[in-house]
This record gives C-alpha cells, sequence and structure tokens, in this order.
C-alpha cells in the first residue's frame, strides 16, 4: 500500500489516505479540491525527491530539485514519473517523429538499406571508379587551378591534435580547417566542444595534358585517407565537387557523400535543406499583408508598416520615385501600373532615382537606387534586436512551404534515397496507422532477403513504437506534425505511448486527464493502454473527470467537498460501486444517476437568413466542406479526434470572420454572413501572462477597482497615495528588498534553488506604510491572499469589484485566490479566467466566441455551472461555438456540427449537421452513437 499521512500541501488539510499500489487509481473531485496537490504535488515531488537525493553530489547539479512537500509521512512510495499536459516543445525543428524517437529509427533504416537514386535520371546511383574521377577533373578548362582535398574529419568534435600529428608524420604540408588554410606543423588550437572540418591538401595541380597519372596517384591517396571521399576545390573561384568512390551519377554527376543516418537528420547540417535550415518553410514579407487595403492612395497610407499617413523620410522618397516614375500619390495603390507597384515594392535595381530630403531650408537631394519597401522591411527584420520590433514586424510576414525541399526539411542527397518509391520525407508525412501498415505490410515485400536482414530489428522498433502511438488514439497525427501545434493532451498521449515502449515496472505513473480531447470511441484503447501500464506491475495514478475513467478505476479517490478553502479533503475512496453508494460524494451521485446535467426542455431554433456559411473548405485535411453556423445558438462542433475541429473553427472560421470584419470591402468567397457579428472572440488555453505578477485580479482588471478604493480611504488620501501606491510591480509602494515578489530566491550548489519569504516584508509583496492603508482590517495584501469566492462576499457593497468577482466565480474559479500567479494556473484555468474577463464587458449581442474544449478539468457539478454561463452568453443574443468531446455539454447545444468519420486523411467531411436529436440519428456519426445513451430515443 501507498500510505500518505498529514499531507498538507496547498489547501490539503493534513489528510491521511491510503492508496493500493499496482493498481489503476482515480483521483477526482471538483476543480480546485485538491486533486493535483495530493497527486502531483505531493506523491510525484516526493518520490521525485527521493530518487534525486539519492543520487551523488556531482549528479544531481545537472537535475531539476524538487522542494520537499508539506507532508508528515509517505510510505510504499515507488520511483515516480509524472506524464502532464505540458506541451512536448515550442520548437519548430520538434516533431511527432523526432519526440517518439520514430525519426531516428527511420534514419537508421534509410541509411542501411535505402538505394539513392539519381534526381536527373531516375537511375539508381552506382559507385565512382578512380577513372572516372579523373576524367572528370581532365575535363575542366586548362590552366584551371584545382586544390585535391581530402575529408579526413566531417563536422566532427574534438582538438584533433592526434590526427594532425600523425597528417604532418605522412608529410601532408597544409590543411583545411573549417574553410581555413593552415600548415600542417602550426595548426590553431581546436574547441573540443564545437563541431570541426579538417581537410588534407593531398595535392594541387594546374590541368594541362599528361597529368593522369598524378592525378590517379593524389585520387587514390585521397579516397584512402577518407574513406571514399575527394574533394576538389577551384583556386580562383572557390568552386567545390564532391567525388566518392561509393554513389554518385555518371550522367549528371550528382554525387551523394555518404549514407548515414545524419544525412537524414533535418537537425544537423550534414542533412538539413540549405534554403530553410530545416525547418520546412520561409518566412518572408507578404505585400498583401504590407498593403492590406489596395483601395488606399500611397499618401492616404496604403503602406501599412510606414507611419500612416506617411511623412518625413517615407513621404519625400516616395515623392521622388513619384517625379522619377511619373505617377500620383493620390492614385489608389491597385490602380498604380504594375511596373510601379513592383518597383516601390522591391526597389528600382540599378536605376538612381533623386529624392529630396529636408525642408526647404535644409533641403539636400541623393541620387542613388531606391531600396524598395521589402528590402527595407528585411533589413529591419534581420537587424531588430527588440522582441517588440521584430513582433511588430512580423505581423506582415508569412510562411509557405520551402519549395527547394518541398517542406520536407532535408537535402536533395537525402530526398534521393528510397526504399521502394518512398523517400524519407514521404514517410514522415504519412500518419500513424499509415506508417505502421507500410512497416508491417509493404516493406517486408519491398526488401530483398539480405536487406531484410540488416533492417529486422529496426523494423520490429518501429512498429512497436507506432503501435503504441495507435493504441493511445494518435493513428491520425503525421510523424512530420510540429510538436508546438499538438494540443495538451495529445502531447501526454505521446508520452504515455514512450513510457509504454520502455517496459519500466515497479514505477509510480501520475498522469493529468489524459483523457482530454479524446472522443469517446477513442476513451477504451487509452482505459487498456492505461490497463497495460498497470498489468506490468506499475502503479497508475490519474487526476481524471471522465465518466467512463472513474468507472474503469480499480480504485477511487474522491476529493473536496468543495474548492478552495472549502476543499482539500479525502470525502471518500473506494471502488466506483463504493462511491455511488456513499451520501456525502458528489462524485458517486453523478455516477448513480441520482445527480444529472438535464437535456433542456426547449432548444432554440436557427434562423434561415441568421446563418452564417462556410463554403469549400479545405484547411489541413478538411474535404470541400460546406457548414452553416447559425447566430444566436449554442453550438458543439464534434468528432474524433484529428477529424478536422480545429482546422474548421480556429484556422478557418476565426481568421475567415476576423478578416472579413476587418476589411469589409474585401469579400473573400469563402464566407458569407459575416454581417451577423461585429466582433469574433478565441477564447483559448494559452496562458493569461507568462510572469509571476500577471495573476486573475490584474488580468479580468478586478486589480484597477481594488487599488482605487483602498486610495480613497481616508488614510490614504491624507498620505496622498494614487492608485500606484497598491502596486507590486512598479516603485512606491512595493516591498524593494523583494522588489514585489514576496520571496528571494537563493542559490544553492548542487540543491535546488531555495526560496525563502522576504523578511523585509513577511512575504507580503509591499513595505509597511502601504500595509497600513487597510479596509474593513484588511490590507492589499490580505484581498490578495483571498479567494475569489471571499473577496466577492467582501466587496459585496462596491458593484464595481464584485461584478468582476462574480463573473469569475460563475466560471467555476471561486477557489482560485486573487493574488495567485499566472504561471501556476492550468490551461482550463486560464481559459475560464478570460471566459469571465469577456462576461464582465458590455455586451453587444453580436459577437461569436469560439471555445476549444472548456470543460478541460472540470468536475460534472463544474460543467454545470459553465453550461449556465454559456447559455447566459447566448440568452444575450451573442453566439457561443465550442469544439466539445463532452457528451453532456453536446446534448445541451442547440445545433451540432459534426465531422469525420475518421481523423486524419478519413475524416475531413461533415457527417451530420443539425439539433442533438437529427445527430443522434445520423447513420456513421460516432458521436451520435454515444449520444443515444443521454438523450430519451425521439
Amino acid at each position: 500500500m501507498l500510505s500518505i499521512r498529514g499531507a498538507r500541501t496547498h489547501n490539503l488539510k493534513s489528510i491521511d489516505v491510503t492508496i493500493p499500489r499496482g493498481r489503476l487509481v482515480v483521483i477526482t473531485g471538483l476543480s480546485g479540491s485538491g486533486k493535483s496537490s495530493l497527486a502531483f504535488d505531493t506523491v510525484y515531488a516526493e518520490g521525485q525527491r527521493r530518487y534525486v537525493e539519492s543520487l551523488s553530489a556531482y549528479a544531481r547539479q545537472f537535475l531539476e530539485m524538487v522542494e520537499k512537500p508539506d507532508v508528515d509521512q509517505i510510505e510504499g512510495l515507488s520511483p515516480a514519473i509524472a506524464v502532464d499536459q505540458k506541451n512536448v516543445s515550442h520548437n519548430p525543428r520538434s516533431t511527432v517523429g523526432t519526440v517518439t524517437e520514430i525519426q531516428d529509427y527511420l534514419r537508421l533504416l534509410f541509411a542501411r538499406v535505402g538505394v539513392p537514386y539519381s534526381p536527373a535520371t531516375g537511375l539508381p546511383i552506382t559507385s565512382q571508379t578512380v577513372t572516372q574521377m579523373v576524367d572528370a577533373m581532365m575535363a575542366r578548362p586548362p590552366g584551371t587551378r584545382l586544390l585535391l582535398l581530402s575529408p579526413v574529419v566531417r563536422n566532427r568534435k574534438g582538438e584533433f591534435r592526434k590526427d594532425l600529428e600523425d597528417l604532418l608524420r605522412q608529410g601532408f604540408q597544409r590543411v583545411k580547417i573549417d574553410g581555413a588554410l593552415y600548415e600542417t606543423d602550426d595548426p590553431p588550437t581546436l574547441d573540443r566542444h564545437r563541431n570541426h572540418d579538417i581537410e588534407v591538401v593531398v595535392d594541387r595541380i594546374v590541368i594541362r595534358e599528361g597529368l593522369e597519372s598524378r592525378l590517379a596517384d593524389s585520387t587514390e591517396t585521397a579516397l584512402r585517407l577518407s574513406d571514399g571521399l575527394l574533394i576538389t576545390e577551384d583556386a580562383d573561384s572557390s568552386e567545390r565537387v564532391t567525388f566518392s568512390a561509393r554513389f554518385a551519377c555518371p550522367v549528371s554527376g550528382f554525387t551523394i557523400d555518404e549514407i548515414e543516418p545524419r544525412l537524414f537528420s533535418f537537425n544537423s547540417p550534414s542533412g538539413w535543406c540549405n534554403r530553410c535550415g530545416g525547418i520546412g518553410v520561409v518566412e518572408f514579407f507578404d505585400p498583401d499583408l504590407i498593403i492590406p487595403n489596395p483601395k488606399l492612395t500611397l499618401r492616404a497610407g496604403a503602406i501599412e508598416p510606414w507611419e500612416v499617413p506617411p511623412s518625413g523620410y517615407y513621404l519625400q522618397a516616395l515623392e521622388g520615385m513619384a517625379r522619377h516614375f511619373g505617377f500620383s500619390l493620390d492614385r489608389p495603390w491597385s490602380r498604380l501600373p504594375k511596373f510601379v507597384r513592383e518597383t516601390i515594392l522591391h526597389g528600382s535595381g540599378t536605376t538612381d532615382v533623386a529624392i529630396q530630403y529636408g525642408d526647404t531650408a535644409t533641403a539636400r537631394t541623393l541620387t542613388r537606387p531606391f531600396p524598395g519597401v521589402v528590402p527595407s522591411l528585411e533589413k529591419r527584420w534581420q537587424e531588430a534586436s527588440e522582441p517588440s520590433v521584430r513582433e511588430q514586424l512580423g505581423s506582415y510576414r508569412a510562411k509557405v512551404r520551402c519549395h527547394a525541399c518541398q517542406g520536407h526539411r532535408l537535402r536533395t542527397e537525402a530526398l534521393a534515397v528510397r526504399i521502394g518509391e518512398r523517400h524519407v520525407g514521404t514517410v514522415s508525412e504519412m500518419t500513424i496507422a499509415d506508417a505502421k501498415a507500410w512497416v508491417d505490410d509493404e516493406l517486408p515485400n519491398t526488401l530483398d532477403a539480405q536487406s531484410r536482414t540488416i533492417a529486422e530489428r529496426t523494423l520490429r522498433e518501429l512498429s512497436l513504437r507506432l503501435g503504441f502511438l495507435m493504441d493511445v488514439g494518435l493513428e491520425y497525427l503525421t510523424l512530420a506534425r510540429g510538436s508546438a501545434t499538438l494540443s495538451g493532451g495529445e502531447s501526454q498521449r505521446i508520452r504515455l505511448a514512450s513510457q509504454i515502449g520502455s517496459g519500466l515496472t515497479g514505477v509510480l505513473y501520475v498522469l493529468d486527464e489524459p483523457s482530454i480531447g479524446l472522443h469517446q470511441k477513442d476513451n477504451a484503447r487509452l482505459l487498456e493502454t492505461l490497463k497495460n501500464l498497470r498489468d506490468l506491475g506499475n502503479t497508475v495514478l490519474v487526476v481524471e473527470h471522465d465518466e467512463d475513467s472513474i468507472l474503469a478505476a480499480d480504485f477511487v479517490v474522491d476529493m473536496g467537498p468543495g474548492a478552495g478553502e472549502t476543499g482539500g479533503y479525502v470525502v471518500a475512496t473506494g471502488t466506483p460501486q463504493d462511491l455511488k453508494a456513499h451520501a456525502d460524494s458528489l462524485t458517486g451521485q453523478y455516477l448513480s444517476g441520482e445527480r444529472t446535467i438535464p437535456v433542456p426542455e426547449n432548444r432554440r431554433l436557427p434562423v434561415p437568413e441568421r446563418t452564417l456559411s462556410l463554403r469549400d473548405i479545405n484547411t489541413n485535411n478538411l474535404r470541400n466542406v460546406e457548414v452553416d453556423v447559425p447566430a444566436g445558438l449554442l453550438i458543439c462542433v464534434t468528432g474524433v479526434s484529428g477529424s478536422g475541429k480545429s482546422s474548421l473553427v480556429l484556422d478557418t472560421l476565426h481568421p475567415l470572420l476576423r478578416s472579413s470584419l476587418a476589411h469589409p470591402d474585401r469579400q473573400d468567397e469563402r464566407i458569407r454572413g459575416s454581417w451577423l457579428f461585429d466582433k469574433v472572440i478565441d477564447i483559448d488555453q494559452s496562458p493569461i501572462g507568462r510572469t509571476p505578477r500577471s495573476n486573475p485580479a490584474t488580468y479580468t482588471g478586478a486589480f484597477g477597482p481594488i487599488r482605487d478604493w483602498f486610495t480613497q480611504l481616508p488614510e490614504a488620501r491624507a498620505r496622498g497615495y494614487r492608485p500606484g501606491r497598491f502596486s507590486f510591480n512598479v516603485k512606491g509602494g512595493r516591498c524593494e528588498a523583494c522588489q514585489g515578489d514576496g520571496v528571494i530566491k537563493i542559490e544553492m550548489h548542487f540543491l535546488a534553488p531555495v526560496y525563502v519569504t522576504c523578511d523585509a516584508c513577511k512575504g507580503r509583496r509591499y513595505n509597511r506604510e502601504t500595509l497600513e492603508i487597510r479596509y474593513r482590517d484588511h490590507s492589499i495584501a490580505d484581498v490578495l491572499d483571498m479567494d475569489v469566492t471571499s473577496a466577492a462576499q467582501f466587496f459585496a457593497a462596491i458593484p464595481t469589484i464584485r461584478d468582476k468577482l462574480e463573473t469569475l466565480r460563475r466560471v467555476g474559479l471561486g477557489y482560485v485566490r486573487l493574488g495567485q500567479r499566472a504561471t501556476t494556473l492550468s490551461g482550463g484555468e486560464a481559459q475560464r479566467v478570460k471566459l469571465s474577463k469577456e462576461l464582465s464587458r458590455r455586451a453587444t449581442g453580436r459577437t461569436l466566441y469560439l471555445l476549444d474544449e472548456p470543460t478541460t478539468g472540470l468536475h460534472f457539478e463544474d460543467v454545470r455551472s459553465l453550461l449556465q454561463v454559456l447559455h447566459a452568453l447566448v440568452d444575450q443574443g451573442n453566439t457561443v461555438l465550442v469544439i466539445e468531446h463532452h457528451l453532456d455539454v453536446i446534448k445541451q447545444a442547440d445545433w451540432i456540427i459534426d465531422l469525420g468519420p475518421e481523423g486524419g486523411a478519413g475524416g475531413g467531411q461533415v457527417v451530420a449537421q443539425g439539433s442533438p436529436e437529427t445527430v443522434m440519428q445520423a447513420p456513421g456519426s460516432y458521436t451520435g452513437q454515444f449520444l443515444r445513451t443521454k438523450l430519451a430515443p425521439v
């Protein structure tokens, strides 16, 4: 048994709980009831801390230390691994393939059994003989001066002193190191931590008749030194040609230096595309973004990145261009001659333009080529060091697929190596399901007997890893999908698949809502995966709200009874059946059916003439989709994972409607009915602030009225305090010893940094004089330490403060402290803070709200409260569109757009649209099948 005694982390009330080991255990309860505090901040934190403390002091300095949780005793604790919802990586080089190590095995597979083909002839590449190499060199014009180089070190780390000494003993006098020429007896000192290239100068020749014998000897020497490679460098033009004793096209001369795994890595200079650097896309300044409204004149500010309207340098430059090329600055951009538009955007080339600068008294004329708007912006972009400048310029840049590598990220040589008809780039573009079929079914029939023997172990590892990803419902993802584009649930399930592949036993796994983003159809496979993890001999501890997951658990811990200060207790423990019979368990009441979220008695009906329409939508995997979005309704977009929900709502509807509202004169044929809305708001799960100084009070605007109220208190007015006095972000009222943080960070060698409470302010963030100002015996620090529910009661008589706090409480955040650091909020909590901010705005009744899985992290009771909020927004005349899998939300919707039928390439179609009663009858709708269990038969 795993025994926890006296746990007091965060809001836990010195609880005792005993959990069986080797079981699938679900911790559930209201949002803020203490689930994560128990699972992650107590059990996992202590397991991680004990493991790290068992290591040597030397090893500990490289690991992140975990603070000891506030708990009296934990017994029976195994080594702990947390699999949470944090995104795998924001690095654009990180993909599903690299994170799962599948890309590494593909690189190895293509390096060992791939066949190189010539891009010119389409024929397999054969090795070159010494004679062929000599003939190619002798074909150069007489008098050409060549260096014959042997690349003995290629992109490797080290000092290479011994290698250079060996070369000197063999009689080689010169070497090129990292592109520079040195005497072998006087080389530079090389940084052993950096990659280097070393090329031996084998011979220096001038092409003339009768040189064949010498060239052959030198070529053989070079090939011997570098394992079959020779580089010739033109001494005058620096043009380099690589010859290989292994792979070269005899027709075009196309050569592959070597076929090693690094050739297939887009994260290595050996493999990445030289045009895009291995990213797969290139950024450029887009003329359509630079000049968003072509009906404007240049004088009125058609060039948006410049001053609007242009003045000073910009206006004088345009006037000079107008005089030289004979056009008017008062003519709309769209009506200017194409040549003039191109010249303004891209420059006058070698044509000089006289531009007069300064006023009449100090005028001076410069005659030189006009650089062009795009090159000027590109120069500013390259030179910009301030993030704000790059952010501002970035709004005028667009991304397109790299034409050199067609988005595959790799150089031509890597894409020339194929197995059957596929190169590594096309395999990476496959979905997990298609890649598994290729590895299991197609490849064994493509490879010959020898290649099958060589690739056997690699294919087995690939098949296993792809199978694990399919088991957690990710078969629709492509291997090339960027990690930064994955949802939190997808990222977590990828890590979960990796853990299953590791085959560890006797481990405590702690997971945070792995069912997020998963359709009910895929949930059974996920639960089977968790059980497999348990059956390996592990304890699986899951924080979860999903009904199927709770019912599948061996043991359940129900936290509560409330949230925040009213939570932190263990309400019930036992099997799911035990919970159903427990009178005090809110979760048990929902599981038993005693409490339910009801089906609406009357649904709002769509009005045909008040419908926004999308037509011919082909974003990502969507295929000529046509959907109707009725205004004034609560709408759910549903479908299995990867069916195209985010592509439709976030990647298509949102940008199209936003663009249509910003530029009503620029009509896009794909959208109709945008006049129904005056704004569109995407309430996503991104953080509300990236610094600890941001908190719910500052984000929602509640902190401003609170500071204003403290400013109006008699003592504050007598002292002349202004609102800034009560801010912990600026000098004046904050404690300067900790600069308003409340804690001071102390670096400890070999140990985790220690955060100690600031001695000056005792953790209160403000100086003594500021804390002397009190309202109802509470200082500003006391107010920030209140939870939302308590603060709303405290300021009940002050509507400007109370109303903003009340909206936070209505979205289920009554347990959150006003001053809680934004960085500690989950994605779901951040989304609900944003929702509360929107609720507190003055309603226009014509807003379209977009929400992506707002039930993330919500208990059944919290979902009930959230639905009341969403219905309130719709009752004001707004339209609320949510991407959702939660059946209790779907059954309450007025309108459903169900996508599918499958994920990835098998999705991207509208399976059904209409009321829940209509969708549940639709053939082929997985959502409809599960809806039938929630709705009474029609």
